[in-house]
């Protein structure tokens, strides 16, 4: 009895997986920009944003060939994801917040002009919670051996089950995926408002090095923002919050993520010398 080919096995459930994936994969053409994107849920597609032309119209190209106009619900620059909203009753295909295991299979489906494309990698690095340069909180550090264009981005990574686990983007020298449980909150958020809320403290800041440790000077105050409200004046150098030692100006914007909107800090500054400490209340920082 003939045993049987494993490549030829392997190929056949490729290819499958492949073909599933691909009628909720899209083209999405803006101001001579290309990228892909997926059906999220009805009527709304997620694509990279930084993928995405700042200004323009839209255009969703479908793997039927077909074309629509789309609009834009809300973008994320923290997190690398967009909202798109077009009319159309492609299925919404279902993500998996599963975490794929590091060395595990990856196969990336994304589009070129409405056509399905496929790229097969592998899991190079499966790691916690961290933050991006911009400060999104991305919820799972998952980055991929594979080769990814410019217009791949945006695009469904699958596991070897054929279960999409995030989109793919492409990261400072390598390939990262956005996992599912970071879309499926950013997305949900875009939906309802057409933006994340960002905390804001309403001071420009310099990093100074002082004789005990690290600064931030306040060059600029809003006069309208929370820190002007409570206090605070352009010259103050920030050593504290919250009664701990600053540990860099980065450091501080991070901490002003969704979930400080409201919250009360207590910023600890030297003022002509003299430490003073201030409360102010993290207002939400307004489009721009």
């Amino acid at each position: 009895m003939t045993e049987p080919n494993i490549l030829a096995s392997l190929s056949s459930a490729l290819s499958e997986t492949i073909a599933r994936a691909a009628p909720s994969v899209v083209s999405v053409h803006s101001h001579r920009a290309r990228a892909s994107g997926f059906v999220w849920n009805a009527g709304l597609i997620v694509t990279a944003d930084e993928a995405l032309a700042d200004e323009g119209e839209i255009e969703i190209q479908f793997a039927d060939g077909s074309r629509r106009q789309a609009t834009v619900a809300g973008r994320d620059h923290t997190t690398d994801i967009a909202l798109l909203r077009v009319d159309g009753d492609v299925a919404p295909i279902k993500l998996s917040s599963e975490i794929p295991a590091l060395g595990s299979l990856a196969v990336l489906v994304a589009a070129d002009r409405g056509a399905p494309v496929a790229r097969l990698g592998m899991v190079s690095r499966s790691g916690a919670a961290w933050r991006s340069l911009r400060g999104g909180e991305i919820d799972a550090r998952i980055e991929l051996d594979v080769r990814l264009r410019h217009s791949q981005q945006g695009g469904l990574a699958l596991n070897a089950a054929g279960v999409p686990f995030g989109m793919a983007v492409l990261g400072p020298r390598r390939v990262l995926t956005i996992p599912a449980a970071t879309i499926e909150r950013v997305a949900a958020q875009l939906e309802k408002s057409g933006r994340i809320a960002r905390g804001y403290l309403g001071v420009g800041l310099q990093p100074v090095r002082l004789d005990d440790g690290l600064g931030a000077m306040v060059m600029n105050v809003d006069k309208a923002g929370p820190s002007a409200t409570a206090g605070i004046r352009q010259g103050d150098v920030i050593i504290a919050v919250n009664g701990e030692k600053l540990s860099g100006v980065r450091a501080l914007s991070r901490g002003l993520g969704p979930q400080s909107v409201g919250s009360v800090v207590e910023l600890t500054v030297h003022r002509g010398g003299e430490p003073m400490t201030f409360k102010v209340t993290v207002g939400e920082r307004p489009e721009t």
